[in-house]
């Protein structure tokens, strides 16, 4: 459900320059939602675009970006990725590193982060140090919502756990344990994170999310209807078509949460006021439950839409949330 990064590159970009001027400036701490006064320091100028081609590994000023894919027997199929190193892991070839997971939005793939130019913004990040140095992964997902579909005709989730985890510890120096692993994603990659996260929760410390895809109940729209039988046939290759209630239950973030064993996991999402698809909603939904669990949380309920002007303006939040946590 997130915009195509290339009908909106300009939003992008501006977004970019909003996230740079309240986060990018020299103060010591990083305080999510509090505006400065302080100049910021000027935005990096787009980079040249990467190749198409979904395996290849471009060097940075101070880190790398490998795109390759994993061949899984789950989902009997080659599965693109792309590794983002920060700067100390060319520099100090000994040291391993916590790893997060991102999860992109629907239209995208792995390379959205890349597509977008987001990643400049990440370097820039890291190059000054206002963001804790992690491996991020964001491996495609297609339209999976991130979980193993209905019937288990392509699972995922599955696919997740079980081949890529494993393949990047094997591959990167990747610190091992719950402790140093963590979960970010956007739009449809936020509920596939928060989902993984609540399901598994022994096996991550934090999840950070920009603009879950959280519904309270499932779309009730048919698909004889022209108007969105192209928009939710993906839909119903997931959940089914009517969803149906037991699975999109036992999958739903917010049935999730109400038992999980959540202690000791730090958990971040935000939603824009003005989501067009009505996510805010599931965000406070999401926001009383665990408050009712006592659960400690940060929610942050912003203005703005469901495009990338407010992705680029807040993923920095979640990404250094998330990196603090799995320090």
């Amino acid at each position: 459900m997130a915009v195509q990064p290339r009908r909106t590159r300009l939003l992008l970009w501006v977004g970019i320059a909003v996230a740079a001027l309240l986060l990018l400036n020299d103060a010591p701490d990083f305080h999510p939602g509090r505006r400065t006064q302080k100049p910021a320091p000027p935005v990096p100028a787009p980079a040249a675009s990467i190749p198409a081609a979904r395996t290849h590994a471009v060097r940075l000023p101070q880190g790398r970006i490998e795109c390759l894919a994993l061949t899984s027997r789950i989902l009997h199929r080659a599965v693109p990725y792309c590794v983002f190193l920060p700067p100390d892991y060319l520099a100090q070839p000994r040291r391993r590193f916590p790893v997060v997971y991102f999860f992109h939005g629907l239209g995208g793939n792995e390379q959205e982060l890349v597509a977008t130019n987001a990643w400049e913004l990440i370097e820039h990040l890291w190059r000054r140090r206002r963001m804790r140095q992690f491996i991020l992964v964001a491996p495609d997902g297609w339209s999976s919502f991130f979980i193993n579909s209905i019937h288990g005709r392509f699972r995922w989730a599955d696919f997740f756990r079980h081949e890529l985890m494993p393949a990047i510890a094997r591959r990167y120096r990747v610190l091992p344990g719950r402790r140093h692993r963590g979960l970010a994603g956007i739009s449809m990659g936020g509920y596939g994170a928060l989902r993984m996260a609540f399901a598994h929760p022994g096996e991550f410390a934090a999840v950070a999310v920009n603009s879950p895809a959280l519904m309270r109940r499932p779309p009730a729209a048919q698909l004889s209807d022209p108007r969105l039988k192209l928009r939710l046939r993906f839909f119903g290759r997931v959940f089914g078509w009517p969803p149906r209630p037991g699975f999109w239950k036992r999958n739903s973030p917010l049935t999730l949460a109400r038992h999980a064993r959540l202690a000791g996991m730090q958990i971040y999402f935000d939603c824009g006021a003005q989501d067009g698809f009505g996510f805010y909603r599931g965000a406070e939904a999401l926001n009383r439950e665990l408050n009712r669990r006592h659960i400690p949380h940060q929610f942050h309920l912003y203005p703005g839409g469901h495009d990338w002007l407010y992705f680029a303006a807040h993923l920095p939040a979640a990404l250094q949330f998330a990196g603090q946590a799995v320090r």
